[in-house]
């Protein structure tokens, strides 16, 4: 069945999102987007001697393009039309760190992190359901952490925040008390560098009359 990609606009606002994150699903919310959720079962795994930089961004590719062959073609013709993917690490002293395994890994993660500057880098992909067209590229921000003593550690850890998260640590949640700056996209710590994506969506041809208006102005 032949598709015709079709540009995200106002009437049709949705987006497939390849990922359950739901911090990249709120982040596109926020910018007008209704994404819909359908995560793949890619590996997060780094092929030995991997750069960070390529590693997110073969990974962000992999978990798009596994959505899209996914599809039926009921859904390709129904939509959304476009998909986006990312992934996310921190990259201390040239070492990736995903999410902890384990309540010690993760005081250890947030510990190592105190009084220093590490690197986030975030892959992204979009392309369109049709396997026509596609981009992937990435973001890098530079976070430096305050010194940190252990009970504040123990205590941030007891949150539970960091369980879910690469390097141990959220910057939108409780976490942020944990930053004394950022030089770079505060997006792309939280998870998806908003405004790389839409700059490749649009170059793609894939958003109409960005930003929609709301329906009746205010």
């Amino acid at each position: 069945m032949t598709f015709n990609p079709q540009p995200i606009h106002a009437a049709d606002p949705r987006i497939w999102l390849a990922s359950a994150s739901p911090r990249r699903r709120s982040l596109l919310e926020q910018i007008g987007l209704v994404p819909v959720v359908r995560a793949s079962s890619v590996p997060e795994r780094p092929d030995p001697g991997e750069a960070p930089v390529d590693y997110t961004e073969r990974l962000a590719r992999s978990k798009g393009v596994a959505v899209r062959e996914a599809f039926s073609d009921a859904e390709r013709d129904a939509g959304p039309h476009w998909i986006v993917a990312a992934d996310t690490v921190v990259v201390h002293l040239g070492v990736i760190l995903e999410k902890p395994a384990s309540v010690a890994e993760a005081r250890a993660l947030v510990s190592g992190l105190g009084g220093a500057t590490h690197e986030v880098v975030t892959g992204f992909w979009v392309g369109d359901v049709a396997s026509r067209a596609s981009f992937a590229g990435h973001v890098r921000t530079q976070v430096t952490f305050r010194s940190l003593d252990e009970g504040a550690v123990d205590r941030y850890v007891q949150t539970g925040e960091p369980m879910d998260k690469a390097g141990g640590y959220g910057i939108q949640g409780v976490g942020a008390f944990l930053v004394e700056r950022i030089e770079g996209c505060y997006f792309n710590v939280v998870g998806l560098p908003i405004s790389a994506v839409l700059a490749a969506l649009d170059d793609l041809g894939a958003l109409g009359a960005f930003p929609f208006a709301a329906a009746g102005g205010r």
